[in-house]
């Protein structure tokens, strides 16, 4: 159990000051580190993402320490970053408590001087009091569960016997599954070759491998070959849900970063239109098929404003992953349990209306659309559906079946647990 490097640990602060104090999504922060001089050793920068990780799933508990112990506002406000993850090392016994106050003033003291007093007594003041403030942790619904209250609130109202497995699933680390392309390889024969390099994982869907423990991708078997992809389970049915056939012509709406196009293109030949409005996110795309040895057109372009880039063909499917607030997978992006806030929901919903009325004229008749989205809020996905099925009577259902979460249901609602991250699927057929 040996701390974290110093240049880890202060990169890790910065990147929880990007999020709770500049409202920045970590992906993006942690993009902006990589290729600078400090982050570009790679176990620096492995280190400092999980520590940065951790700290915000359990912002709610430690933020509340925090406020308890100081007392009044944090001057500088950037002292908020090096203590919460100095109290997520003394919290969680990740390294030896010693090291983590030691560090931590240390690191307080290089950019603030005048406050090196004040963060050593903080953090003293936390391992003397711990039991104290644990008990008053619990009174408190932010701190007790790590989730804003106003996201406990919907939770509670629309799962009122699975919210607290929810949550504590959503705040444990997320499980790593990969995905076969069985134009390479088989997903018992890849099994197989895990075994043998000492990467024992498990079988939890037709395509996926779960392993029992994360690696890095570099040391995954012919992983730059294009033979497996990382990719949840959850996520892995929809191609499967579209229900395509060779030869059809297909589009994904959203395709960033490319995990689903890929994997319709792995099972099918298609002639596929990979389309997505954000052009960094969209080289991604172009990444992934490049690497997996696939073929699509990939443009940059709103899907709700099809007059821009439609050529008038219709299309047979339409896969449509919708942005929304994606509360289905904050295990894998805890930054967002802080960054939404209530307001943000009603938006995304206009936003999600917007791109199904915009698509839904693209389809042939006949033809299906997969709505997707990685949230659990109804508002998002079987309410967005009966609004659209009352604008549009054309539309269908069309019953889906997935193994263990329903057979020909109207809609298939997959809670976040220990193989898979929250998602919703329904299937509308244009009759």
């Amino acid at each position: 159990m040996s701390p974290p490097s110093s240049p880890a640990r202060a990169l890790a602060a910065q990147l929880v000051n990007a999020v709770l104090l500049e409202g920045r999504s970590l992906t993006l922060a942690m993009a902006e580190l990589r290729g600078k001089s400090a982050a570009g050793e790679p176990r620096v920068l492995a280190a400092s993402q999980n520590l940065a990780y951790g700290t915000l799933r359990r912002a709610g508990r430690l933020r509340f320490f925090l406020n308890t112990l100081a007392e009044r506002p944090l001057s500088p406000p950037e002292l908020l970053g090096p203590l919460l993850v100095g109290l997520f090392e003394l919290d969680t016994g990740s390294c030896p408590a010693y090291a983590a106050v030691h560090e931590t003033v240390a690191l307080v003291a290089r950019d603030h001087p005048r406050a090196r007093g004040f963060a050593n007594a903080l953090l003293r003041h936390f391992q003397r009091r711990r039991a104290e403030l644990e008990v008053l942790a619990q009174a408190d619904d932010q701190a007790r569960w790590d989730f804003p209250v106003w996201w406990l609130d919907r939770l509670r109202a629309s799962f009122p016997r699975d919210w607290q497995a929810i949550v504590v699933a959503q705040n444990s680390h997320p499980p790593m599954t990969l995905r076969v392309n069985p134009r390479r390889v088989s997903t018992a024969e890849y099994a197989r070759i895990l075994a043998e390099k000492g990467l024992p994982a498990r079988q939890t869907g037709p395509w996926a491998l779960t392993l029992e423990q994360p690696v890095p991708v570099g040391d995954l078997p012919h992983f730059f070959a294009g033979w497996v992809s990382v990719q949840d389970l959850g996520a892995q049915w929809a191609a499967p849900l579209l229900d395509c056939a060779d030869g059809m012509r297909v589009l994904d709406a959203c395709a960033a970063p490319g995990g689903k196009a890929a994997h319709l293109l792995e099972r099918h030949d298609l002639r596929l239109t990979a389309l997505d409005s954000d052009a960094r996110r969209l080289g991604q795309v172009t990444d992934t098929l490049s690497r997996l040895g696939l073929q699509a057109q990939v443009r940059q372009a709103d899907a709700g404003a099809p007059d821009r880039w439609w050529d008038g063909e219709p299309f047979d499917r339409i896969l449509l992953d919708a942005p929304c607030t994606a509360s289905g997978v904050v295990r894998r992006h805890p930054d967002g349990k802080w960054l939404k806030r209530a307001e943000d929901m009603q938006q995304l919903a206009r936003e999600q209306a917007r791109l199904l009325d915009a698509l839904w004229p693209l389809l042939k008749p006949g033809g299906k659309m997969l709505y997707a989205t990685c949230s659990l809020f109804p508002a998002e996905n079987r309410e967005q559906i009966d609004a659209f099925q009352t604008r549009h009577p054309e539309a269908r259902i069309d019953p889906i079946t997935v193994p263990g979460h329903g057979e020909g249901s109207d809609s298939c609602q997959w809670l976040p647990g220990p193989e898979s991250d929250g998602f919703f699927y329904a299937r509308l057929l244009k009759t």
